[in-house]
Order: structure tokens, then C-alpha cells, then sequence
């Protein structure tokens, strides 16, 4: 170990000697050695008849391709083997040596051209897979419009832009940031981003994310986020982390050659101790050198990355994609990701001589003041009554004490049975039994006005979803786990068909259920929350859902920003797609390899032709893992109401 050099010493060194440019560089080598060593065999062919050459001649192309081309490939090669990485590549190096001491020059030639065009392959499959998020960068502009207080535009770049500053996005131009409409009205398309085909109207209010592209109308945006944390920023940073684990994801590669190199090298040396020839130990080497073929492998999680991208899914972690078709167990939360995170009023139980239009027009009216969760449901409920809001005199809202205001004249308190109960029991000894789903009750004057009753609304593809996760994608328990109160949370469970439900959980308590679960099979867990961040990170695999939180979405494998369980089921058939793909790469390239190794070890295949045809049994399995990256129809099962 102690003459081992540093780990940073051979990064470096292995950057620097599988660098894209010099891989093709050697390739060109490569090809001009083999096609002057061709033209000086066979000059007559040629139209060079006159020439008479010896075959020591004819070699000189191939032996300067040993010296330019073959001494980089052995250095990357004994790299990895000081990394101790001894993986199919190490069949590559011996079987290139065996064949250059056998002066089988045009074998050791073709394994040259084997290890450089695969890498070079690679490099083209790489910038295949990731067109999506390159076609996107593409499109974000450098520069920003941005509208000062007296109304005059200036072009600045999109690092300077700062929250709150007003951006004009002109006519089929990107969004550079994240933010808000507050002026004009038109439509943009977020197709790259979401993964739904769809142009989407905007107007005053409405938000909208970088990387989308503006229609036909000047919109003006106050920007919510700077350039480098909005929601562009976020999938392009997908390809940097995805680079940067990508030595994480070829040691799968790595771990398959790790047995399958000593025990080809093994047979290889048995083929040519029991045949007594040496060509044929060579051909068995050449034939089981599959190191293209391992190649496969990234190139199938960066298309399946890619795939992701392009339906508005971060892959923050690309394991997440291998781990995910093992899971067995789902957990998820409640609010905000199998329901809609958004309360809807249901009921509205008026008091003794109360009426309850009356009593919900008050609310209204002072709810436009609050910032309270259910707010935005009361307004909504007077909106669809078609109930004129009043004027509010005052409003205030104390934590703790409800919302308090005077209202066209009346006094109106906006509070909860508890606080109620023990403030003024007489009062409310009049409230009706207590019922599943969230509650408020509204004084008016000072006496019991009524109680308004509430239920976050689940999903409309949430029975769908949940029902074919054991048919479809092999989930063999299904679980609901939330800090709502037992009656939301066995009503949502029941209707969804969720058979094990547990309600009040804290954040503590979740961690140590998905912990224990994980204990016995691995598990997929879904949450949107700042409190469900802890259960994400110990999960099998975190998928976050929305994009309100950055804690969450750090503890998170993937990130969902446009909460959808139809997008969460694409994603469960990217994974298996990935997954099956991935197999018949690797597999399938492995068995014709192994079949090629017997008919070589018999005599069948010499060492130049057992070069080519490794060559396209590589190709081969390469173009299928492409067809990740290509294909259009992986779909939901599910279908959004």
C-alpha cells in the first residue's frame, strides 16, 4: 500500500489518458495503421501492382499503432489496476500483449480498435441519452430583460437577477427565472419541463418556471427565485450530478468482470494448455473481452435519466433507478401526495336562527386577510355561491387566537372547538358531534354563527394509482402514514384501499416505521413535506413530491416538482424498462460472448475473426441500450381525471 500512488495522482491520470479527444485520436490511428496495412499486403488490389512488399513491411503500420495507440490503452489499463479495478478490460490488455509476442498483429490491431471505438461509442451514446436536457440548455437565453421602477428595460445577465425584480419575457423568448405574472396575459409551454404536451395560459397571479417559452404576448415576471436556484437550474443540475456518480454506477460493469474476466482468462489458459496451441488461447481472450459491452450499463441509466427529464422528473440519485423495481413495501404520506394539499369546504352547519349564506359571506369577507390554510377554501365556497364580499373594517390574526375583524358591521372570530370549548362552554355545548375531516367554527356577534367542515380532496388518480401498484410493478404492501388525526386518515385509506393506516405520527415515529420496514424489505417512501425529509433519507428509495421544499428534495433520490401520482407511475416504468434493458445488455452480451468462447476454444474462430465478431456482439448490445433513449411510448398505466 505504501507504494501505492494517491488516489487524487491516478484520477488525474486516468482523465488525462481517457480523455474523449485522445480516445479519438487513436482511433483515427487505429483505422489509418489497418488500412496501410491492408494497402501494403494486398497491393494489387490496390492498383499498385508494380509494388512488391515483404509482410515485415506491410507490419510497420501496425507496429507504429503498438507505439502511438497501444502504450496510452495499456497505461489506462494499469491504472485500474492499481485502483485494484481488475475488471473485462484486464482481458483486453493480456489478450493485446499475447497477441503482439504471437506476431498476430492485425488481432492485437483489432483489440485496439475494439477499446477506442467503444469508448468513442460511448461518448456519442452519452451526448444521445442526455439530448433532452442539451436541447434544453440550447434554449435558455444569457441575458435577461429586466424593468427598473420608472419603466425602462435593460438587458442584465441572468446571474444578476434578484428576487423581486420584474422581468420582461417577450414574445417566444425562455423564462430565465422562476416567478410570477403581474402583468399581461398569454401562454407559454412548459412542455420540456413538465412532460405534458400542453401550451398553459397565463395571466396576472400565475407562476411561471424557467426553461418554459413564452407565446405571442410580452408577460412581465417578478421573479421568485434566482436563476441558479429555479426550476431550470434544477433539472440541468441532474447531468452534473449524474456525471459525477457515474463511477458509482460502472462499478456494476466492473462487478460483473470482476468474476467473469479470471474465469475467461482461466478457460483461456485450460483451451491453450489442452490444445497445445497458442492461437487459440488468444482467440478465447479476444472473444471475452467485452469491455464495450459493459459500456451498456451507464448508458442505459443516462438515457433513462434523460427519459426523466423529459418528464419533469429530477433524478437527484441515478441508484434510484436501479433500486427502484426491487422495492416491495410503499409508504406514503397523506397531505400533498396522495390528496391535493388544497381543503375544500363541504359542509356548512349553521347555528339556531343562523343563516348559513350569511355566516359563510362574513367569513369570506375576513378570510381574504389570512394566510390560513383553509382560507382559500372559504372564499372559494362563497365563490362558487356567487356571495358578495363585504367590507372589513379591521382584521387581525394572532397566533393562537384565531382570526378576529369587523365585518359589514358584525363582529366575526374565525376559531377552533377546542380553544372554543374552553373559552365559552355554553357556546359549545351548540356544535354538532364531531366528524371526520378538519373543522372551524364562526362566531358572529359573539354567538355560535356555524361550522364549517373540510376535507382535503385525494387525488383523482389516486385509487387507480394505488390499486395496480401490486399487479403492475410487484408491491406486495401498501402503507399510509401521516400526522393527521385518526378519522382523516382511516376515511382517506379506506376510500383508497389502503389496508395498514397510522395516524398522528411524528416525524420521529415515521422515521422509525420506514426504518423497520426497510429492515424487511426494501422500500419506496413519498412524501412532500419539511417533516417527511428524515423518512426520505432512510428509505430504500425517497421520491418528493412538489417543489416547495429544498430540505425535502435534498433527502430525496427523485423529485416530482409537479406533484402527479400519473408522473410517479412513469417513473416506476422507466426504472423497469431501464432495468429490463439493462439485462439483456449486459446478460445477453455475456452469453454470445461465452458461446464464442467455445466455438474459439475449439478451433473455429481465429483470433482476427473472434476480434470481429466481439466487435459486434458490442455494438450490438450498445444500440439496444439506446433504444432507451429513443423510445416515446413509456406511459402511465393510470390516467389523470
Amino acid at each position: 500500500m505504501a507504494n501505492t500512488p494517491p488516489v487524487g495522482v491516478l484520477e488525474r491520470c486516468d482523465d488525462a489518458l481517457s480523455a474523449p479527444a485522445l480516445n479519438r485520436a487513436i482511433l483515427i490511428i487505429t483505422l489509418l495503421a489497418m488500412a496501410g496495412h491492408f494497402i501494403l499486403m494486398f497491393p494489387g488490389v490496390f492498383g499498385l501492382q508494380d509494388i512488391m512488399l515483404d509482410q515485415r513491411t506491410a507490419d510497420l503500420p501496425l507496429l507504429v499503432l503498438f507505439v502511438t495507440g497501444g502504450i496510452p490503452i495499456l497505461a489506462q489499463l494499469a491504472i485500474k489496476l492499481l485502483r485494484r479495478e481488475m475488471g473485462a478490460d484486464f482481458l483486453a490488455a493480456i489478450a493485446f500483449v499475447t497477441g503482439v509476442v504471437l506476431t498476430e498483429y492485425l488481432a492485437a490491431s483489432l483489440i485496439i480498435l475494439m477499446l477506442t471505438g467503444g469508448q468513442v461509442l460511448e461518448g456519442f451514446a452519452m451526448r444521445k441519452a442526455s439530448s433532452a436536457l442539451n436541447a434544453l440548455a440550447k434554449r435558455m437565453p444569457s441575458v435577461a430583460h429586466r424593468k427598473s421602477p420608472d419603466g425602462e428595460i435593460s438587458d442584465i445577465a441572468i446571474d444578476e437577477i434578484d428576487i423581486g425584480d420584474l422581468i420582461a419575457v417577450f414574445p417566444h423568448e425562455t423564462a430565465p427565472a422562476d416567478g410570477i405574472v403581474v402583468d399581461g396575459h398569454g401562454s407559454m409551454d412548459e412542455s420540456y419541463l413538465t412532460g405534458e404536451p400542453y401550451v398553459v395560459a397565463k395571466a396576472p397571479g400565475t407562476n411561471v418556471l424557467s426553461g418554459a417559452i413564452n407565446g405571442e404576448a410580452v408577460l412581465i415576471i417578478r421573479a421568485e427565485k434566482r436563476a441558479r436556484d429555479s426550476r431550470y437550474a434544477q433539472i440541468m443540475d441532474v447531468m452534473a450530478e449524474a456525471e459525477q456518480k457515474r463511477p458509482r454506477i460502472r462499478r456494476l460493469g466492473d462487478q460483473i468482470g470482476a468474476w467473469f474476466a479470471p474465469a475467461a482468462l482461466l478457460f483461456a489458459i485450460l483451451v491453450g494448455y489442452l490444445s497445445d496451441d497458442s492461437s487459440r488461447f488468444l482467440a478465447v481472450l479476444v472473444v471475452a473481452t467485452p469491455c464495450p459491452l459493459l459500456i451498456a450499463i451507464p448508458i442505459t441509466v443516462m438515457s433513462a435519466i434523460s427519459i426523466a427529464a423529459r418528464r419533469g422528473i429530477v433524478i437527484r440519485d441515478p441508484t434510484v433507478l436501479e433500486r427502484l423495481p426491487t422495492c416491495q413495501t410503499a409508504i406514503f404520506d397523506k397531505t400533498g401526495t396522495l390528496t391535493y394539499g388544497r381543503p375544500e369546504l363541504v359542509e356548512v352547519l349553521a347555528g339556531p336562527s343562523m343563516d348559513g349564506n350569511l355566516v359563510l359571506r362574513l367569513a369570506a369577507s375576513l378570510e381574504r386577510y389570512s394566510k390560513h390554510p383553509l382560507a382559500s377554501a372559504v372564499l372559494n365556497a362563497a365563490r362558487d355561491r356567487k356571495l358578495p364580499l363585504d367590507e372589513v373594517n379591521h382584521a387581525s390574526e394572532k397566533p393562537g387566537q384565531g382570526l378576529n375583524g369587523q365585518v359589514d358591521g358584525h363582529e366575526v372570530a374565525v376559531t377552533h372547538r377546542n380553544k372554543l370549548m374552553k373559552s365559552d362552554p355554553e357556546i359549545a355545548g351548540l356544535l354538532p358531534d364531531t366528524a371526520a375531516g378538519l373543522e372551524c367554527v364562526v362566531l358572529v356577534d359573539g354567538k355560535y354563527g356555524a361550522t364549517f367542515r373540510f376535507r382535503d380532496t385525494p387525488r383523482a388518480e389516486g385509487e387507480s394509482f394505488v390499486g395496480h401498484l401490486g399487479d403492475i410493478h410487484h408491491f406486495k404492501k401498501v402503507m399510509l402514514l401521516s400526522g393527521d388525526r385518526e378519522s382523516e386518515v382511516s376515511y382517506l385509506s379506506e376510500l383508497l384501499g389502503i389496508s395498514e393506516s397510522l395516524a398522528s405520527q411524528s416525524p420521529e415515529q415515521k422515521v422509525a416505521i420506514v426504518r423497520a420496514e426497510t429492515a424487511k424489505a426494501p422500500t419506496l417512501f413519498m412524501g412532500d413535506g419539511i417533516n417527511d425529509a428524515p423518512a426520505l433519507a432512510v428509505a430504500t428509495v425517497g421520491i418528493a413530491f412538489g417543489k416547495e421544499s429544498a430540505v425535502t428534495a435534498d433527502a430525496a433520490g427523485a423529485v416530482i416538482p409537479e406533484a402527479s401520482l400519473v408522473t410517479v407511475d412513469e417513473l416506476l416504468h422507466i426504472s423497469m424498462a431501464m432495468r429490463r434493458i439493462l439485462l439483456q445488455s449486459v446478460i445477453g452480451g455475456m452469453v454470445l460472448s461465452i458461446v464464442a468462447m467455445g466455438f474459439a476454444a475449439a478451433g473455429y474462430i481465429t483470433p482476427v475473426a473472434g476480434a470481429l465478431l466481439q466487435e459486434g456482439i458490442d455494438i450490438i448490445a450498445i444500440l439496444n441500450a439506446l433504444r432507451l433513449a429513443i423510445r416515446h411510448n413509456i406511459d402511465a398505466d393510470i390516467v389523470e381525471d
